[in-house]
């Protein structure tokens, strides 16, 4: 049996983070998936917080998306981190920056009216923007993909999903951008953090919440 059980949901882009690190590392894990909308008493006896993913091993708990991913890149044979302790500060800091960009990308999908879903839409090319200058390529610091590039990978993720749907042109047309998606997007942990399905059950859980965003999505998809 593993050692380490993981909780999570299907459309989370933080326990995907947990997932690249545990495909990363090659470790054995049991995934139990739960419903959000309906969390089991013994999950939130577990979490403190009442959110995913939790991480269980043994008798200890885990909880919080990065110091999961932290605690899996610590405790296995090498490290998704930069050797240099300000180089992987810099990673850590862009990290917290990349969980920025997933809160502004909520508010994207959230909005209610055209004027607060451009301006959420703005919010995330901006966030973009600051992200770009930072870098190096093809992967966040070069040639060598990090725990950075699997934390970005989720955000690629969602914009990958919207791009289907109408052309938001988050990028801004940065070919920068473009290719450290390619690069991060083709990795094999990145894929499989993900369903194979993912694309057509976010454009049903989007069509579900009647936002702006909603109105865009195909009348099939929800069907």
């Amino acid at each position: 049996m593993p050692d380490y059980k993981l909780i999570s949901f299907a459309l989370c882009p933080y326990v995907q983070r947990a997932l690249i690190v545990l495909k990363e590392k090659n470790v054995s894990f049991e995934r139990v998936d739960i419903d959000l909308a309906n969390k089991p008493d013994w999950f939130l006896k577990l979490s403190p917080l009442g959110k995913v993913p939790v991480l269980q091993s043994g008798d200890n708990v885990l909880f919080e998306s990065q110091v999961i991913a932290e605690y899996l890149d610590e405790v296995t044979d090498g490290s998704l981190h930069p050797s240099d302790p300000i180089e992987k500060a810099v990673h850590r800091a862009w990290i917290e920056f990349a969980s920025q960009t997933l809160a502004a990308i909520w508010g994207f999908y959230v909005a209610g009216n055209e004027e607060e879903f451009l301006n959420a839409r703005d919010a995330v090319v901006e966030k973009f923007k600051r992200v770009e200058e930072q870098v190096k390529g093809p992967f966040f610091g070069g040639d060598e993909f990090h725990l950075v590039d699997g934390v970005w990978g989720t955000v690629f993720r969602y914009i990958d999903v919207f791009e289907t749907i109408y052309d938001f042109d988050f990028y801004n047309g940065s070919q920068k951008l473009r290719t450290w998606r390619d690069g991060v997007m083709a990795r094999q942990s990145v894929i499989e953090a993900a369903p194979a399905d993912y694309a057509d059950r976010l454009k049903a859980f989007v069509k579900k919440r009647d936002s702006h965003l909603s109105q865009y999505v195909s009348e099939d998809i929800a069907a």
